[in-house]
């Protein structure tokens, strides 16, 4: 089945969904879900899978085990294509609309220590450094969790302590929710910003 598109639909559902966030609104609209975001994210992900690989589409319901908020379904729908541990490409659909992104998170010890071992050295940190202004200047977002302090072994003046205090890095952008942002068009968006910001996760995955 090829990609068409996401319905407005789909983000109308995740507009009603964040007002109404219970089991008796996801079991009476789940033909809603299924139809307008299931369906076309598993058609988008396959269109993209020869060239960037299988994608993990995430199940719709938190784990709400050890969570404040109890609220039982997740506002938004992801997919992830790996392509090392804890690294790869992500796509999105939210209320928000559509957005991309790439990078590491949540990464082990020993593989943030390996990832921040490669930022210091002065070869591979500085093509870090050069490929992430490059990519904001085309109009990515940098982000991700930092400590507020440096790493341990790390002097507050190194010249990338400001890749250093990373625990994540993400590189992304969104799309909104205008017809290109949803339309079939959308699968040649996000196969060129994959495209784009492969550089950065082949980094990661060569240093980590």
């Amino acid at each position: 089945m090829s990609f068409t598109g996401f319905p407005v639909a789909a983000l109308d559902f995740y507009d009603d969904l964040e007002m109404d966030n219970t089991k008796s609104f996801w079991e009476s609209h789940k033909h809603v879900w299924k139809e307008s975001v299931e369906t076309p994210m598993k058609a988008l992900m396959a269109e993209l899978e020869p060239e960037f690989g299988p994608a993990k589409v995430f199940r719709p319901y938190r784990d709400v085990r050890f969570a404040k908020d109890k609220t039982p379904y997740k506002t938004h729908q992801g997919a992830f294509v790996a392509a090392g541990p804890r690294t790869g490409w992500y796509f999105e659909i939210s209320p928000r609309g559509t957005r991309v992104g790439s990078g590491f998170y949540d990464a082990d010890g020993p593989q943030l220590a390996a990832i921040r071992e490669a930022m210091a050295d002065d070869k591979a940190g500085k093509a870090l450094d050069r490929l992430l202004k490059k990519l904001e200047k085309d109009g990515f977002d940098i982000g991700g969790d930092q400590l507020k302090t440096s790493p341990r072994g790390y002097d507050a003046d190194h010249p990338r302590i400001h890749l250093l205090r990373r625990k994540q890095l993400f590189v992304g952008r969104s799309y909104g929710f205008e017809a290109d942002a949803i339309g079939a068009g959308l699968v040649d968006r996000v196969r060129a910003d994959w495209r784009a910001m492969r550089p950065l996760v082949s980094w990661l995955r060569a240093v980590a």
